[in-house]
């Protein structure tokens, strides 16, 4: 295992660090844990190098915390950096920062949390949880040991993840990052603005879900096994991720012993800058082949943006753009009721052609729409 400094806290951190929002469940139910086989993971995780242990307090329908707080008795608990995360959509007054924090700690059966982090900031939240006293918070939970390192964790646009980045003294931000991700939310751009304000980098999806580690088309898979180094397709992701310099640790979901082992094997060899041309340009093709199956030339410029009628144009495009990325359809429709608000479903369109005035890309936004609705249902 490879450890880095993370930014200005100055903790070394191994560079995969075990995520826990995707552990075993039972009975398909996402809020009952396989509670035996997943801390038997984390501790495997532990045993063989891995010291970053993340979670939050809306896992697995608010299980994960418990989960973890179980699996770090017996002395794991002083083995490792423990982070969660503030549930910023719930504070509603200056009082429930303490309150959630309290509650997780107890959850945790911990004293105080290493990586704390303010939950899935973006527009909305952050214009929220400013005007409950955000930062007094932070200083009085510092000050009494509830929390060593203060960071957050970013949904949203780069200009917001700018602005977030300056108006604290942050030490850690945590961001969606792979291959396939270069310019969206805070993009490579957003990675490297925070790096050199200090504060370290934690990548949270880079295998996007999964999505770019199993059920792998052909076409893709052929590129992959023609290469002279041979990876899976979930080290080759996370090799990607792991290249740059300013990255400190990669967060993976990993649920069965065969993906600790193989990242592990992974992170061992994972020095920042140390992939070949070859290696980049077998990216880089496979990185093509998803991008040229995209249905929507949508750069998410948002220039269509606000919708008179309510609809999440770019939200609607993303989430059709995965469903013929990825060749999945079924997965795609479920993030987009989930992520995209049923006000802001393309079946909202009334065809007024605002959008289409405004776009940059001269995309035919309302036939584009049309599609979305005859993919996904309306």
């Amino acid at each position: 295992m490879l450890y880095r400094k993370l930014g200005k806290t100055g903790e070394e951190v191994s560079i995969l660090g075990f995520g826990c929002m995707r552990l075993q469940i039972l009975d398909n139910d996402f809020a009952k844990i396989n509670e035996a086989e997943s801390i038997k993971q984390i501790r495997y995780a532990i045993d063989n190098g891995v010291n970053y242990i993340d979670t939050a307090y809306p896992y697995h329908g608010g299980m994960s915390e418990l989960l973890v707080g179980k699996a770090l008795k017996d002395g794991y608990r002083e083995k490792i950096k423990l982070a969660t995360k503030l549930p910023s959509w719930l504070v509603e007054k200056r009082e429930d920062f303490d309150k959630y924090l309290d509650e997780q700690l107890q959850k945790l059966q911990t004293e105080y949390i290493d990586f704390y982090l303010i939950h899935s900031l973006n527009r909305e939240r952050w214009d929220s949880i400013l005007k409950y006293g955000l930062f007094d918070f932070i200083s009085g939970a510092k000050a009494d040991g509830r929390i060593k390192h203060i960071g957050f964790s970013f949904h949203d646009e780069l200009p917001v993840f700018k602005e977030i980045v300056d108006a604290y003294d942050w030490e850690f931000c945590q961001i969606q990052y792979n291959f396939l991700d270069e310019n969206y939310q805070a993009g490579t751009e957003g990675l490297e603005y925070a790096a050199k304000k200090g504060l370290g980098i934690i990548v949270m999806e880079p295998l996007r879900g999964g999505a770019l580690s199993k059920n792998i088309p052909k076409d893709i898979e052929d590129i992959w096994n023609s290469a002279s180094v041979k990876k899976s397709p979930s080290q080759w992701a996370l090799r990607f991720v792991w290249d740059k310099p300013e990255v400190g640790i990669i967060l993976s979901g990993m649920n069965e012993i065969f993906q600790i082992k193989e990242n592990i094997e992974e992170a061992s060899i994972a020095y920042p800058s140390s992939l070949g041309s070859e290696e980049k340009e077998t990216i880089q093709k496979v990185k093509g082949i998803y991008v040229s199956r995209m249905k929507v030339n949508c750069t998410r410029c948002r220039y269509c943006m606000p919708c008179p009628f309510g609809v999440n144009i770019p939200g609607c495009f993303q989430f059709y753009n995965n469903s013929s990325m990825f060749q999945d359809v079924n997965f795609s429709k479920s993030q987009y009721n989930i992520f995209v608000p049923a006000d802001g479903h393309a079946s909202k369109c009334q065809k007024c052609g605002a959008c289409e005035e405004a776009c940059p890309q001269n995309i035919p936004i309302r036939v584009m729409l049309d599609d979305v609705v005859n993919t996904f249902g309306s």
